[in-house]
């Protein structure tokens, strides 16, 4: 079996962390990857170094070192080449993780095929501007439409199947995956969803109505996103870069065809690491 490692050494963590990873896999005389970029800091381990479209094509598994943002990013490199995700926390919750720190041993379960892996669904998030597409995303949490500087409210009109769904005056709507039920969304008042019962959450950021509410909706729902064309709008997935929206085009934001897939050794379900999790944000507190 051969790993591919994708550590976020900027992580106060990460470097530690990744080295421990390293150790394991050195103990159990396994091949492991990593980008050249980290030739140096790893040049005492048995790592191998290749670039990383081809670290991602000859592994069998993807092991990423950070939060839950590391986690995402190196779960869409790993879809790209239909490769499993194990997430090793170097963070301060991630929800994402399979492993903690001081679980890295359990790492030669994965040898034994003592594991399981859980698929997630993604959303695929289009621009468009009439019938021209301007650009296409994957979100593995959301994508979040506000404004630059959230200034004033914006006016967001949501539909369904071409049909009205609702209207938002609110400073910005997060359009959630399950998994993305407990990031930005949860932060905005959304409910926490099981990432088994797969949907699309509609959440408003500081809507001006008492009657504003989120939205659950069948994950099978192809919703269009409008606002004002004189207003000044963006949008952004899963934390990424900025995409400002033309004005008089729209969103519209659909489940994808894709779905990324995570390694889960430890037996613990959502709801165990739910709790383990929030008992740990209320300590920080």
């Amino acid at each position: 079996m051969v790993f591919a490692i994708e550590p976020n050494l900027t992580r106060a963590n990460g470097y530690m962390v990744t080295l421990e990873v390293c150790s394991q896999l050195d103990k159990l005389g396994v091949k492991y990857f990593m980008i050249p970029a980290c030739k140096d800091s790893f040049s005492t381990t048995n790592a191998g170094f290749l670039p990383k479209d081809e670290m991602l094509d000859i592994c069998d598994i993807l092991i990423t070192v950070g939060g839950d943002g590391t986690i995402i990013r190196s779960a869409k490199d790993a879809l790209r080449f239909s490769k499993p995700v194990l997430g090793i926390n170097a963070g301060r919750l991630a929800f994402m993780a399979g492993l903690e720190r001081h679980e890295i041993h359990l790492l030669n379960k994965i040898l034994e095929s003592d594991y399981c892996t859980e698929k997630r669904m993604l959303l695929k998030t289009q621009l468009f501007d009439g019938q021209e597409l301007l650009q296409s995303d994957y979100c593995l949490n959301d994508t979040v439409v506000t404004r630059p500087g959230r200034a004033k409210l914006l006016d967001i009109k949501v539909q369904r199947q071409g049909k009205h769904l609702i209207r938002y005056f609110a400073d910005g709507l997060i359009i959630s995956t399950p998994t993305g039920s407990t990031a930005y969304s949860l932060s905005a008042g959304g409910p926490i969803i099981d990432p088994a019962l797969e949907s699309i959450m509609l959440t408003p950021i500081c809507a001006h109505s008492l009657f504003a509410r989120p939205f659950v909706l069948n994950a099978e729902s192809e919703l269009s996103i409008k606002t004002p064309p004189n207003d000044s709008v963006i949008y952004f997935c899963d934390g990424s870069t900025q995409v400002a929206i033309p004005k008089g085009a729209y969103l519209k934001i659909t489940k994808s065809d894709l779905s990324a897939e995570f390694i889960r050794i430890k037996p613990d379900t959502f709801v165990d690491v739910l709790n383990s999790k929030l008992t740990q944000w209320k300590g920080n507190f």
